[in-house]
């Protein structure tokens, strides 16, 4: 543990304190629009999270504040912002990895966000290429940047070095640290970030896999998503605010607080390659949420943490090359490629030249009625590299047309082509736009006043109108359907889906009253038609 939580005396007397002391400029407001920002079932499992805090682990007030007059006391004694650097050679990269320890997270009794817990270990990367760096080049300069927030990982964590989203003074990347939960990002904003619980993994797993097959199958290729066809898995997650406005401490070179020296950790010391517990409180909270994390080695559960050991594959960019040998990487390609063009070419004449064969003694046998047997196995074995015939040589296709491209890419990168910077991007965490931060303020209001008076007024039905109960809920589902509709812009698809609803409910009503008539009608409809079409044959 960090801190022994305070008494109740100490705690009182440091909140008066605290609040005496207080600037103006010291007392974060939470934007609005939080719970408005997302659908009613997302705001229903947010009420349920919350009411389960209250009978799981979790930290203690009076340890988050006794971990803040901790750190104040460290700081008026002149200690500075250190952070621990080390330096990867890895797949062609040069790794240069910042590491930074927070001494509390205070996202949820601070910031309105998901949880509290001790300690916290944070990672930045920058990478290079290995190729220039060991070269001494003067033309090295960094390609990519990869910021952590959460658990995310992959693709979607790095930026390319030229990215305008990339902010930077001098030579230096700009990181916008969330409050409370330290997650960092490309622009200053505010972040809608929806976490999922660990039970409902499996589910989230299965629902990933269907979208996936619904988006490839069903979706007009090359139709934009906006983001709709992910509102039934809201149900599944539960939506928090990260505050990243940038409005807070600037630590860094030429900025009002600036890093004390760094502490390299090329050889981890002791504390952190020995040490595979908890940097802080153990709640025995289910969800981990309010238990401290693993360090900067290691995971929770002891496991090692692919920022650290995997720093490349971590942000997916084990897949590309660097600058430099991106080129070599075309033509490797090429040179493999031209291998299984040839080798398929070989197995498409020889295959060829045995079907050919066949064929000549199919033709002979033909004429011998006593040979029917050979005739019969060498048709059969004819059939099989007929069908065997036919895919190499859509796999040949398919590979020159490969090499084409291959070639057509290397004369592309010889005239100085450069890829697009943000092809790698699949899902990437964006700041709140300024039109949903102007949110209506009733909406607010609704959104947060929605899931009480839901939950109130199925208490009135059940005490004073049972009777009316399962009416009453449909009324009032339709209801906050309505009112959800029209916050969300949505009013138009609303009307089009209950009229779908209401016409598709006619249509079951009408078939059961008419069923035999339908039958009947149809039958006769057929008859009639195959007659016709049956006569006329004749007629003709």
């Amino acid at each position: 543990k960090f801190v022994e939580p305070l008494s109740v005396t100490s705690l009182a007397a440091q909140q008066i304190q605290k609040t005496l002391t207080r600037k103006p400029d010291e007392t974060f407001r939470a934007g609005f629009g939080r719970l408005a920002r997302v659908g009613y079932l997302a705001r229903l499992i947010d009420a349920i999270f919350s009411l389960v805090l209250l009978t799981r682990g979790r930290v203690p007030g009076s340890a988050g504040a006794a971990a803040a007059r901790t750190y104040a006391r460290m700081r008026s004694e002149g200690q500075g912002f250190n952070y621990y650097g080390r330096v990867v050679r890895q797949d062609k990269w040069v790794v240069l990895q910042y590491w930074f320890f927070y001494y509390f997270n205070d996202w949820r009794s601070g910031f309105y966000g998901a949880n509290d817990h001790e300690g916290d270990w944070e990672t930045i990367s920058i990478y290079l290429s290995d190729e220039l760096a060991a070269a001494n080049s003067a033309a090295i300069q960094p390609e990519w940047v990869a910021f952590a927030a959460h658990d995310h990982a992959g693709d979607d964590l790095r930026r390319n070095w030229n990215d305008p989203e990339l902010r930077k003074e001098g030579d230096h990347p700009v990181v916008y640290v969330g409050a409370g939960s330290h997650a960092s990002y490309y622009q200053s904003g505010e972040y809608l970030t929806e976490l999922g619980l660990s039970f409902f993994a499996p589910v989230v797993r299965l629902a990933e896999s269907l979208r996936a097959v619904w988006r490839k199958r069903f979706r007009p290729e090359g139709e934009p998503t906006d983001g709709t066809d992910d509102a039934w898995l809201e149900i599944l997650r539960v939506p928090f605010v990260d505050y990243a406005r940038g409005d807070g401490l600037s630590l860094g070179p030429g900025q009002v607080m600036e890093w004390s020296t760094p502490v390299l950790i090329n050889d981890p010391p002791g504390w952190m390659s020995n040490y595979r517990g908890l940097w802080g409180l153990f709640t025995g909270d289910p969800f981990d949420g309010e238990d401290a994390p693993g360090g900067a080695m290691y995971n929770r559960d002891g496991t090692p943490r692919p920022s650290w050991f995997d720093p490349v594959g971590w942000c997916g960019l084990d897949q590309i090359p660097p600058t430099a040998q991106m080129l070599d990487a075309v033509q490797d390609r090429q040179r493999i490629v031209g291998q299984k063009i040839t080798s398929l070419a070989e197995q498409i004449e020889a295959m060829r030249s045995e079907l050919a064969g066949l064929a000549t003694e199919n033709a002979a046998l033909r004429m011998q009625p006593d040979l029917i047997r050979p005739f019969d196995e060498n048709q059969t074995r004819k059939n099989q590299l007929a069908v065997e015939l036919t895919a190499l040589r859509a796999r040949l296709a398919a590979e020159e047309s490969l090499h084409r491209s291959l070639v057509e890419h290397e004369m592309r990168l010889r005239s100085g082509f450069e890829p697009p910077l943000r092809d790698h991007l699949q899902r990437p965490v964006r700041p709140a736009s300024r039109a949903e931060l102007r949110s209506n303020r009733f909406a607010d209001v609704w959104a947060a006043a929605s899931i009480g008076i839901m939950l109130l007024g199925v208490v009135a039905l059940i005490l004073f109108a049972r009777q009316y109960l399962i009416p009453a809920l449909v009324t009032v589902a339709f209801l906050v359907a309505l009112i959800e509709s029209w916050f969300k812009r949505r009013f138009a698809r609303f009307v089009t889906n209950i009229s779908l609803i209401f016409a598709l409910a006619a249509m079951i009503i009408l078939v059961i009253h008419f069923l035999w008539l339908a039958l009947t009608i149809l039958v006769l409809v057929i008859g009639i038609y195959i007659l016709w079409e049956n006569l006329r044959e004749l007629w003709n």
